[in-house]
Formats: structure tokens, sequence, C-alpha cells
């Protein structure tokens, strides 16, 4: 057994070597290297560099976006995966295809996303027609405040499938005598959705939850590619802030607004991580 052991740890030292070098290494320079003023001195300044962030107002722009998106995002994405898993458990003949069609999406290069978006939601788009044909007045999606919402659109259009296929190999190992028992005791679509449900499937929804959560924080590409830079207040993200100090080499900002971020997420986490504890403890 000791030498099988000794084998493993062999072929395991090449990837382990690489995240040392790629990874641990740099992660812990980059604490030393946000305590310092980024002088040719390199002084140790301590957390001025934390303070002087949060002083920022294009920080606290920044981070304040991301995190309505984010709850805008991962909650809506939850919900509505859950609702279609549901749905397609129900839907027995094209189940298959509806499953298929739902992922593709999530497959797609997101430049061609992005450009799908572009044309739907261009002034002259179908998306403006069609309030036209209605009797409203076209919107500027792309050049102002309401890019939140082809944005928050297609965060749901892209990552939609992904979360319904984890929600429904969840479901369907559901044992099904357990809702016919339900269901012959008299109990309705909410009782069994609470009561059966829910309990089962905790430990996917709450991975569920948080990937969702994860994939609203890397928000920041897709609008990059359709503002730039410098979009509108409503859509400047953390990410422009942090890629914005790096194009003016800034990098004790960088990393102080990095290793910033990662403790509120972290944070966030562990209080997602605390009440889906609890609530399977309600449930059971």
């Amino acid at each position: 057994m000791f030498t099988k052991k000794k084998s493993v740890l062999l072929f395991l030292l090449p990837g382990l070597c690489m995240l040392l070098v790629f990874y641990i290494v740099p992660f812990v320079g980059g604490i030393g290297y946000s305590l310092t003023d980024g002088s040719y001195r390199n002084e140790f300044v301590g957390l001025q560099n934390y303070r002087d962030l949060w002083q920022n107002p294009m920080f606290r722009l920044g981070l304040t976006n991301t995190m309505q998106l984010s709850f805008i995002c991962a909650p809506l994405l939850w919900v509505l995966s859950f609702i279609l898993a549901a749905g397609l458990m129900n839907v027995k003949p094209f189940g298959g295809f509806f499953r298929s069609t739902a992922l593709m999406p999530y497959l797609m290069p997101s430049s061609a996303m992005l450009l799908v978006w572009l044309v739907l939601f261009d002034y002259g788009g179908p998306v403006n027609r069609a309030l036209v044909a209605l009797g409203m007045e076209r919107v500027m999606w792309l050049e102002s405040g309401a890019l939140r919402v082809p944005i928050v659109l297609m965060f749901l259009w892209k990552n939609l499938g992904f979360c319904l296929i984890i929600f429904l190999s969840a479901l369907q190992s559901i044992p099904e005598p357990l809702y016919e028992y339900a269901h012959l005791e008299g109990a309705g679509f909410l009782y069994q959705t609470f009561r059966i449900t829910l309990p089962l499937i905790t430990p996917s929804a709450f991975l569920v939850f948080v990937m969702a959560w994860i994939n609203a924080f890397r928000i920041f590409k897709e609008v990059y590619f359709i503002a730039g830079a410098y979009p509108d207040a409503s859509v400047y993200t953390l990410q422009h802030y942090m890629n914005n100090m790096y194009g003016k080499l800034n990098y004790q900002l960088v990393t102080t607004a990095a290793y910033t971020f990662g403790l509120i997420v972290f944070a966030i986490f562990a209080v997602l991580f605390f009440m889906q504890r609890r609530a399977a403890r309600g449930l059971s």
C-alpha cells in the first residue's frame, strides 16, 4: 500500500509543481505586493493601499454594480433553472431534445453570442422594432443604463442550460414512489415541492446557486466587449476598475482590489454555506 501511495505522488508531482509555481507563489507574493508603495524602493506601507482603495469612488462604483448584478443574476438563474427542470421532468417524448437545446448556448463561443446580442439589441434591431410595433419608443440598449437588461438576459441565456442539467439529474434521482405515496395521501404540488423535492436536492441546489453566483461575478467580459473599458456608470464593474488600473501600471491597486473582492466573495459563500446547512436541517 505504501509503495502504491509513493507511485501516485510521483504522478501528481508535476501538477503540484505547476500549481505551486503559477498559483500559490503568485497568490502569496501578491499579498505582500499589495502592502508596498510600488516605488523603486518597494517600501512597506501596511494597509494604506486598502484605505486608499475604499476611498476611491470608482472602486466603490464598480463593487456596488458587481454586487447588484450578481444579486440579480444568480437568484434569477437559480429560480428559472429549477422551474424549467421541474417542467421538463413531465415532458417525456421530447425531453431530450429540449435538454440538448437548452445546453447549446453554454457551449457556444462568447464572441458568437455577443454578435447575436449586438444585432438583437441594436437601435434598429428586432427588439426595438418589436417595441415600435407595440407603440413604444426605441431604447438605446447598448449605450445607456438600459445595457443592464441585455447583459442580464445574455447571462441567463448562456448559463441556464448547465444549471438546468444539474437540477434535472438531481430530480431524476428522487424515487418516484415518494410522489405516488404523497399523492395518495392528498399532498398538493406545493407540499410535495417543499417536503419532498427541495429536501432531497438541497446539495445540488446549493451547488447550482454557488456556480450561478461565481458566473455572475465573471460578467465583466460581456460588458467589456459591448461597451468597452469605460461603459455607462450603471454597468461599470469591479473588473473594469482592475483592468483600467492594470493598464495604468498601478499594480498595487490591482492586487489590493483583487484580495478585497476575494475576501468579500469568501464571506458571501460562507454565509450561503451556513444557510444551506441550516436549511438542510430544517427541511429534513
